[in-house]
Parts: structure tokens; sequence; C-alpha cells
């Protein structure tokens, strides 16, 4: 299992920030590789709800479907891929600091086949990628863009 972890604070009070971090209808406003994404089931963000995820992997669309596998209000919300290219779980917690709310995202991959080959290749601009994503929406939250 190949697992990284970034974190980033947003100087907004976390009742503000998890709304909008836990519910992934919003990551294609602030994450790069998303180009649609909607909620396929439930009523709200809450363990069971799916999500489809539309993004480019690999220069192609790919739909990914995730689903709700956590979600504590203001605490932490995680999520596992149901379909897609890769068997990933991701989870973001969050935590009242001082000016703000520290982010903590965790992705975690079993990687088999081809991709347990090539990824290490791609592994540092993937990260970096994601790393930029957190940079866009701290900025966007923070001017109330988001």
């Amino acid at each position: 299992m190949d697992r990284f972890e970034l974190s980033i604070v947003i100087n907004r009070p976390v009742v503000e920030v998890f709304p909008v971090l836990a519910d992934l209808a919003n990551d294609v406003k602030w994450r790069s590789e998303w180009v649609e994404t909607r909620q396929v089931s439930g009523n709200s963000p809450d363990v069971g709800a799916t999500f489809q995820l539309t993004g480019t992997f690999l220069g192609r669309q790919t739909p990914t479907v995730y689903e709700v596998a956590e979600y504590e209000p203001n605490q932490l919300a995680a999520w596992k891929a149901l379909s897609g290219p890769l068997p990933l779980k991701f989870r973001r917690t969050f935590a009242s600091v001082e000016g703000g709310t520290r982010v903590t995202v965790i992705y975690e991959v079993e990687l088999r086949g081809l991709f347990k080959l090539v990824m290490p290749l791609f592994a540092g601009s993937v990260k970096r990628m994601h790393d930029g994503d957190l940079r866009k929406v701290k900025a966007l939250m923070e001017t109330g863009a988001l």
C-alpha cells in the first residue's frame, strides 16, 4: 500500500471549511484532475453516499465512483473508490488551530500490475499536483470565492 499525506492551514473556522471539503461535489471547483462531479446516491455527503467524479487519467477522461466511508461533522470525511483506474482511499481531517483550520489529506492506494511499475515515476508530480490543489482551495476559501 502506497501512502502520502499533505496538510495546510486555511484561515477560516472549521464550521466553514468542513462543509465545503467534506462534499466531493465541490472538488471540481478546486481539484485540477476533475472535470465533472455529481452525487450519485444519498441526500447528503454522509456515510454510504456515492459520488461520480470524472477526471483525466493518462490523457483520457475516466469516471470514478467514490463512496463515503467515514463522516464525522467538522472532524473527518473519508472515501473509497468503488470503480475507476486505482483502488484508492483518501481521508480529510479537520482540526481547529489558531487562526483557522488545519486540513490534512491522506491518500492510500494499492498499486498492482502496470501501475506498480510506472507509478513511482509519477509519484512526485502527483504529490505536487495535490499540494497545488490544497493551495488553490486555501486561496479560494480565504477570499470567499468558495
